[in-house]
């Protein structure tokens, strides 16, 4: 069996694949089928300062070859994450990443300040979220507000701080570049895709936001695209994901330069993906008799 660990930002993980957030809420569901500590870490649901109900329904729509979905952040709080999910995440063995969002710089550094006593081991920064003082832009959108969002945080928490990137913008590159220069241990990618579907029938948008967020294998090659793109212009750690669905598409992401990933919609229709995914990774690294995954990571060579 090849090593599989990886290390992140000072972070042992015994493997490199992580359920990202949203998809695999606290764990507990999933529990009934294999043992949580088989896995690499997980990433949260996101959390908010205070309890959100999320949008209105509809408010997921499958697509060809992936799906769309506007949930709103639906969490139940950072005080009873901290009070009722945390200690229970943590006696599973794996690398835990509190998933935090919010509407204001202020906001998201509460949440990682009320973290930051915990014995949580990574922060991850959703910068997705519109920030209501700068007219509902989201943060991730432009250097400016991506770096002021991150500062808060940074000075809020001496956690390891990951920040998860918006693919909607015009150069992620320079994105990344600007919440590495504002204290980012590490980012993320690619959070979804903007999308929109229309029901022809009734001439209404299949979502009751009208328009949501593209994740699944439709997404894939953009998240190769970024994640080498970022990969090579940062010199922090990047964590990939967007559309993985085995461990070949683990291993391109990490070729591309991906230190680990994240499993997001696959576990919808495939509930053991993420430890699918580490025997596939593993049954690779064997057959190409490579000794252990860490030597694959940013080996992509470029025409």
């Amino acid at each position: 069996m090849a090593d599989l660990s990886v290390n992140l930002c000072g972070i042992d993980f015994k493997n490199p694949v992580i359920p990202a957030s949203g998809v695999f809420g606290y764990g507990r569901e999933y529990e009934e089928f294999y043992n949580l500590s088989e896995l690499g870490g997980i990433a949260t649901k996101g959390t908010t300062a205070q309890k959100r109900t999320g949008n209105l329904s509809p408010r997921i729509a499958e697509t060809p070859s992936g799906m769309l979905n506007s949930v709103g952040l639906q969490n139940p709080g950072i005080d009873h994450f901290i009070a009722q999910e945390l200690p229970y995440l943590l006696t599973k063995d794996t690398v835990i990443l509190a998933n935090i969002a919010g509407s204001t710089p202020e906001e998201c550094a509460e949440v990682a300040e009320k973290l930051d006593s915990t014995q949580v081991h990574m922060i991850e920064l959703n910068i997705s979220c519109p920030n209501v003082k700068q007219g509902g832009a989201a943060f991730g959108t432009s250097c400016a507000m991506a770096e002021q969002v991150v500062s808060a945080v940074r000075k809020a928490t001496s956690k390891p701080l990951v920040v998860k990137l918006s693919p909607n913008v015009t150069s992620i590159t320079e994105i990344a570049k600007a919440v590495e220069s504002a204290g980012a241990d590490a980012v993320s990618l690619i959070n979804t895709l903007l999308g929109m579907r229309i029901d022809i029938h009734s001439r209404r948008p299949v979502l009751r936001n009208n328009v949501g967020g593209l994740s699944g294998a439709a997404i894939f090659p953009v998240a190769v695209r970024m994640v080498w793109q970022t990969a090579n212009a940062v010199k922090i750690p990047v964590i990939g994901m967007g559309g993985v669905n085995s461990g070949e598409d683990a291993i391109e992401l990490m070729m591309a330069g991906a230190s680990a990933v994240q499993v997001g919609m696959a576990v919808f229709t495939d509930p053991y993906a993420p430890v699918r995914i580490v025997r596939e990774i593993n049954e690779f690294l064997d057959e190409k008799q490579i000794p252990a995954v860490r030597d694959v990571i940013g080996t992509v060579q470029p025409w």
